[in-house]
């Protein structure tokens, strides 16, 4: 609980770090790798490029500021992060960089308006923000049977196939004699690579078949650069360079977006490479609860980017609806409408693909009379989907 002092200023001076948020980000993470470059290693260098690891830290620190104030909801923020962390091997020791360079930028950029007391309230918001975070991550690292050092393991690609244009799966197989872990449908590893450059990247990529096969398989798509952007480091690396019995290092399954067993009804909404996670999903269902109803829609630009489109289509049976945009070889043309989609009475969604078109979808779901808390999405990068 925030004290009663902090209380009073966070609540005063909450507009204006709002409002300069981004601008403090912006500042915080140069200030941070110049005295840290070795955390360059944790962090997406495509996100940093293009702003999103900055709006998304500057949003989860006013989402919990707020939360302090009023309460607001922020469980669902918190559990986002301290999976993506622990899929990266975050320790408590690097959160006390994170603030001293965070608390930094907001004097750096708010100048002679962060008077001591200031300082001190938002050292105090950091402080229980982080203390959140810790032991959200500590019990994760319990559940996995790992520590954030030892996160990273070899794996050994086992087979490579080319699913479609642009697109590869991995199959991937322990290359240090030990066990593959046990996850949950719809979870994610994240992948390094040591890069020509010498930085190493990692990269969060879905598990795209379900547990308990005895091994993992995750399916890349090739980011190719658009408007102005650059191409994607990593996807782009294991396109060129990772094949057949070459080893990568994989970290333990993560994530919060998982199927939820029961005999409800499920249904599935992706887009371009989001079919990853269904994939999972629909496998799992297919072997452990057969009976369950599964409505499986899926939106592409064409034909011959729909990723394990055979596989998908096996796994989704008869409940199957497909839009390409450029229309052709049995999809509807055009983008997906909500309302022609089967919705079983109470189905719980789940959703995954670009922001976009998972704001469309949740929005039309809406209207059709589903509640939020039975629609979730992965959102594949930082950050969440605007409510």
């Amino acid at each position: 609980m925030l004290s009663a002092a902090s209380a009073a200023v966070v609540r005063a001076t909450l507009p204006v770090v709002r409002d300069h948020a981004a601008e403090i980000t912006a500042e915080f993470y140069p200030s941070m790798f110049a005295a840290h470059p070795e955390l360059l290693n944790l962090f997406n260098r495509g996100n940093q490029a293009s702003g999103k690891q900055q709006i998304a830290l500057a949003a989860a620190v006013v989402a919990y500021a707020q939360h302090l104030l009023d309460g607001t909801p922020f469980g669902p923020i918190a559990e986002r992060i301290a999976h993506k962390h622990v899929s990266l091997g975050v320790r408590p020791d690097q959160y006390p960089i994170v603030g001293r360079h965070l608390i930094g930028a907001v004097a750096t950029v708010l100048g002679d308006a962060v008077t001591p007391e200031v300082a001190a309230a938002w050292d105090e918001v950091y402080w229980l923000f982080a203390v959140t975070l810790i032991a959200a991550e500590a019990g994760l690292y319990q559940q996995a049977g790992v520590s954030p050092g030892t996160v990273w393991r070899p794996w050994r690609v086992a087979k490579r196939d080319e699913e479609a244009v642009d697109t590869a799966s991995f199959t991937l197989l322990p290359d240090d004699g030990g066990p593959v872990p046990v996850f949950q449908p719809g979870q994610y590893v994240s992948v390094a690579v040591d890069l020509p450059d010498g930085h190493r990247q990692p990269r969060q990529y879905s598990l795209s078949q379900a547990p308990g096969r005895g091994e993992l398989r995750i399916t890349v798509r090739r980011v190719r650069g658009a408007d102005g952007a650059p191409d994607g480091a990593v996807s782009n690396f294991l396109h060129d360079n990772v094949h057949a019995d070459d080893v990568v290092l994989v970290g333990p399954p993560a994530g919060e977006v998982t199927l939820q067993p029961g005999d409800r009804p499920v249904v599935l909404i992706s887009a371009g490479i989001g079919i990853t996670p269904m994939l999972s999903m629909l496998g799992q269902i297919s072997a452990a609860e057969p009976a369950r109803t599964v409505v499986a829609v899926h939106a592409e630009t064409s034909p011959d980017r729909h990723a394990h489109r055979a596989e998908y289509a096996r796994l989704a049976g008869f409940g199957q609806l497909t839009w390409y945009g450029k229309g052709g070889d049995g999809g509807q043309p055009g983008l997906v409408d909500v309302n022609a989609i089967p919705l079983p009475p109470n189905a719980i969604a789940y959703l995954c693909g670009p922001i976009t078109f998972m704001r469309d979808v949740r929005a039309g779901l809406l209207n059709r009379g589903m509640h939020t808390d039975d629609i979730r999405y992965e959102v594949f990068g930082p950050g969440m989907l605007d409510n």
